[in-house]
């Protein structure tokens, strides 16, 4: 019996998501678990706070674009079901945290850059999607 059935691995798309993915897929393969491969787009207003008068929606759509098409390159390299790759836009922890419920998601996987101190994990993303979520997390260190 497996404990994990369907697992959400949520990357940023740096050169240190395969840090992430391997550790995951190997955990997936070992559970006969489903992967589902997740990053979010931040909106392009959240950066600049909203304080420049101009419509960002060509940004916008640009940096979805890319992000799209690089998890498409991650899913294909991984073995991971067009179907399973998502790109969504809004606040990281937030989307995780929709997509666990509307996917049945036993486990979350993500990166952690393990730094030191409670001032720093109170902003990093691995932290907010700890605390909200309703099921396991599991954190990878990264390098």
């Amino acid at each position: 019996m497996s404990t994990y059935k369907k697992m959400l691995v949520a990357i940023d798309l740096t050169e240190e998501a395969p840090q992430v993915l391997n550790k995951a897929k190997a955990l997936a393969e070992s559970q006969n678990a489903e992967l589902m491969l997740v990053h979010v787009v931040e909106p392009v207003g959240y950066a600049y706070g909203g304080d420049i008068p101009m419509d960002l929606s060509e940004l916008q759509d640009q940096l979805d674009k890319a992000a799209r098409e690089q998890l498409a390159k991650y899913g294909e390299e991984y073995g991971i079901e067009v179907a399973n790759q998502v790109v969504t836009v809004g606040r990281p922890e937030s989307e995780v945290h929709r997509l666990v419920k509307e996917h049945q998601v036993d486990l979350v996987v993500v990166g952690s850059h393990g730094r030191k101190g409670f001032q720093l994990l109170l902003g990093s993303t691995a932290n907010g999607v700890l605390h909200g979520t309703e099921c396991d997390v599991l954190a990878i260190r990264i390098h």
